[in-house]
């Protein structure tokens, strides 16, 4: 009995200290973590950092690193939710692309939600004898190592989308690296590969100017940012990519903060205006829960890690 009493005191403390926690938050100005200057996390997370300062009373500091980086600090920050994290999955996939990272994204990040993302799109040269995912599978089989496709950054989502079709449909498909998605999708429309999974936001001005031909789109469900286009799912059961961006506080923020945080974040993406702005730039607001957002990340882990290894793909 005395035990149990104890035991009770303990988690009565315990929540108590959460709410405590959350009253007395923030505190300080608040930093987020984030990509390179001008790119679309940038942006957004300017955008959030605005709100965060006009909502909670406190600045709102926007700090541009690279992934690695950004990520190590945010481990080594205090946990207390004045540092936050805004980073695309290449923070939580890196681990399986090279070694000695000053993080662990599992047991060093608490995540707050995934915040939006960009479905991958399959797009080919219009002289690419194929109409559908089906034709382009049953060409890559009867020209095995024929058929190339641009790949951006080492790991990137156009590389990650094209090797998980590969491994999926069993075909094989050769990578071409190019310095980033424009350059990748222009080498494409010249026909110096054939294939890309670039981000909708990067293809469909293309397609829609016939330059490229859409074949699907790489999400479990269809896009608003490109209705009525197939999904690759359809001929390739259980086939899901998607370009992400979420957030993270570091691990044992308290839960009242991390509640709190996601709150004032997921309630602005999901503003009128900020929709619109984000699906303007090819981007789809999620705003998932927190705890959704762990099994998420775990799974996108798990799935893609498993291409990375199958594939050889190491940081370069």
């Amino acid at each position: 009995m005395l035990k149990l009493r104890f035991a009770s005191c303990i988690a009565v403390v315990a929540v108590l200290s959460t709410g405590t926690a959350a009253q007395n938050f923030p505190s300080k100005p608040i930093r987020i973590l984030t990509s390179e200057t001008g790119g679309g996390s940038d942006m957004v997370a300017r955008l959030i950092a605005q709100d965060l300062s006009n909502s909670l009373r406190q600045p709102g500091i926007v700090d541009n690193r690279n992934g690695m980086i950004a990520a190590g600090l945010l481990a080594k920050a205090q946990p207390d939710g004045h540092t936050l994290l805004f980073f695309s999955s290449s923070v939580w996939i890196a681990p399986f692309l090279q070694d000695d990272l000053p993080y662990d994204p599992v047991k060093d990040f608490a995540p707050i939600s995934l915040a939006m993302g960009s479905p991958n799109i399959l797009v080919v040269h219009p002289a690419v004898p194929a109409g559908s995912v089906k034709e382009l599978i049953a060409l890559a089989k009867s020209k095995p190592g024929a058929l190339n496709y641009a790949r951006t950054v080492l790991g990137g989502s156009p590389q990650l989308a094209a090797e998980l079709f590969k491994s999926m449909a069993g075909v094989n498909i050769v990578s071409i690296p190019y310095k980033g998605s424009g350059p990748g999708v222009l080498g494409l429309i010249g026909g110096e590969v054939q294939l890309m999974f670039p981000s909708a936001g990067a293809a469909v001005a293309h397609v829609n100017s016939g330059k490229l031909r859409a074949l699907a789109v790489t999400s479990a469900q269809p896009s608003a940012l490109v209705p009525g286009m197939p999904l690759l799912a359809a001929t390739v059961p259980g086939y899901e990519s998607a370009s992400i961006i979420a957030v993270f506080a570091p691990a044992r923020t308290p839960a009242g903060v991390i509640n709190l945080l996601h709150a004032k974040i997921v309630r602005f993406l999901n503003t009128q205006e900020i929709k619109e702005k984000l699906f303007g730039a090819g981007l789809e607001v999620y705003g998932t829960a927190p705890r959704e957002t762990a099994v998420r990340i775990k799974d996108d882990m798990a799935r893609i890690g498993k291409v990375i290894k199958d594939a050889g793909i190491r940081a370069e």
